[in-house]
């Protein structure tokens, strides 16, 4: 049925919608609901086959852990990066809805590491290096970027399914202005109450304030933001900066002056000048040999 309806799309001159895949075929850890708020998916941006170059993206829009920003924080970024020969999957996790409230922790995690598991799990069937497998997430998807970015494994080995015993340590990161702390007054509030509620563990403040839990071992990272930002302060990626600085992570950061929260890839909500956050990136996954063709 699906390959009738890409086929008939072609036939018409329409562009076939993008596949979405959902991350468990049964019910997601911890869901509490059989509603679509508990159902953590994949949608699947393919680079083009004379562009792709095996390198792949896992995109976490933002939203505040309460909904998902997924044009300008997802479909848009996900074409940037196909135009850079890399597939995209822009992750549908799992936010507080009236059919699914908060607190959401751990559900996020699972979702995002369950994601990256899976990319490299179809890495054959999609033509990926599973060694090229980034994660980019915008505000509180930064957040779960940064998460993600810092709380990995190896692989489930003694349980889950074949997906599960593929290892979620991505093997770079980017971060759009990122919500990066848990601490009181520097953290996004909205965030903090949806992932972990208004009175959390003093525990689960430090394990999800992400620049505390950074090591040698976290992945390359690019950070962007602006000054103007008044919803997620710019101390949030300056701590993720200094503790890759102090770990040894290789890290490279810009700061804009100019530019609202929220800016994606939206040109007409930012400056000239703070649109260029793209180009930065593209030249930084090319140092790094991201971009480089197939083997």
């Amino acid at each position: 049925m699906l390959a009738a309806s890409l086929l008939l799309g072609s036939l018409l001159g329409q562009t076939p919608a993008p596949p979405v895949i959902p991350l468990w075929d049964t019910k997601a850890p911890y869901a509490v609901s059989d509603g679509a708020a508990d159902k953590p998916s994949v949608k699947v941006f393919r680079a083009p086959a004379d562009k792709a170059n095996g390198a792949a993206v896992v995109v976490c829009p933002g939203g505040g852990y309460g909904g998902l920003a997924d044009d300008h924080e997802g479909k848009q970024v996900a074409e940037f990066f196909n135009e850079h020969g890399v597939t995209a999957f822009v992750l549908k996790y799992r936010v507080a809805q009236k059919d699914r409230p908060g607190p959401l922790h751990p559900a996020p995690l699972m979702d995002v590491q369950r994601a990256i598991r899976f990319v490299r799990a179809k890495a054959t069937e999609y033509g990926i290096d599973p060694t090229r497998v980034g994660l980019m997430g915008f505000s509180a998807g930064g957040h779960l970027a940064s998460t993600g970015g810092t709380h990995f494994d190896d692989g489930l080995l003694k349980d889950g399914d074949a997906i599960d015993k593929q290892g979620c340590r991505p093997d770079f990161l980017i971060l759009g202005y990122p919500v990066i702390t848990m601490e009181a007054g520097v953290t996004h509030g909205g965030s903090r109450t949806n992932l972990i509620g208004p009175k959390p563990d003093p525990k689960l403040v430090e394990e999800l304030s992400n620049e505390k839990q950074v090591t040698k071992n976290t992945p390359p990272t690019f950070i962007f933001h602006t000054s103007e930002d008044t919803v997620v302060l710019p101390e949030n990626p300056i701590r993720f900066y200094l503790a890759c600085k102090k770990a040894g992570v290789p890290v490279e950061m810009h700061m804009y002056e100019k530019g609202q929260h929220g800016v994606g890839i939206n040109p007409k909500r930012v400056s000239v000048g703070t649109d260029t956050w793209k180009n930065r990136l593209a030249e930084w996954l090319k140092d790094r040999g991201v971009l480089d063709a197939k083997k």
